[in-house]
């Protein structure tokens, strides 16, 4: 098992690697498996990919993203020079109902509303966004519309989570309620937390997933 010490050169590694954003100014501090960071970065797609970076690391086990953005001044929108860019983004991405979708900038954080069928159509609502000059922030509210029954839901999961080589099925317990699906058990990595949280999102009809999952390195 990786103590913490390992674990913070593990993640100060992995962010030095990563050449999506500058690392220089990105501080670590881990306690019991918990990777906090800090510093500032110059956009919202920067902290996301450091956040993306620190989660990848084995022994990981969850993660306070305290990372500040500090646009430089030629990043710098209005709030409606957002939303007018944000709202092309979204027509522009064949992957998002934009008709169904709403949005609100205020200081450079755009908040999102609306319904649609799936969660990939969620989440490449809000990745349309992510690299949009100017933005500090995304609240992601849409919501699912829910489509399927809990015994399919379960089932497309568990399906999901067999076929992903990097997963043990059998140390992973799927329980669904209605459109909320709880996943339980244990994995050995955060990255494999993920993936398991991943499957459960990309079943139909689901609309909120509870990840009890432990991280057991």
């Amino acid at each position: 098992m990786k103590d913490d010490m390992a674990i913070r050169h593990d993640v100060l590694s992995e962010l030095d690697w990563d050449p999506r954003f500058d690392s220089r100014n990105i501080g670590v501090a881990v306690k019991n498996g918990v990777v906090a960071l800090s510093g500032h970065v110059g956009s919202y797609a920067e902290r996301r990919a450091a956040e993306e970076a620190a989660k990848s690391v084995v022994g990981v086990k969850a993660l306070a993203n305290d990372i500040i953005i500090e646009l430089p001044f030629e990043a710098k929108r209005t709030d409606a020079e957002i939303a007018e860019a944000a709202v092309a983004a979204l027509r522009g991405n064949i992957s998002v109902p934009a008709g169904d979708i709403k949005l609100v900038v205020r200081d450079g954080w755009v908040t999102l509303e609306g319904q649609v069928a799936m969660w990939y159509q969620k989440n490449a609502a809000e990745m349309a966004l992510a690299s949009l000059r100017g933005v500090t922030g995304i609240m992601n509210n849409i919501a699912i519309r829910t489509v399927a029954s809990a015994i399919e839901v379960k089932s497309k999961i568990e399906e999901a989570i067999r076929r992903r080589a990097v997963l043990d099925a059998q140390n992973i317990t799927v329980k669904t309620a209605g459109s909320a699906v709880t996943l339980e058990g244990h994995v050995s990595s955060w990255a494999e937390r993920q993936q398991a949280e991943m499957a459960a999102w990309q079943a139909p009809g689901v609309s909120k997933v509870i990840d009890n999952l432990n991280v057991q390195v």
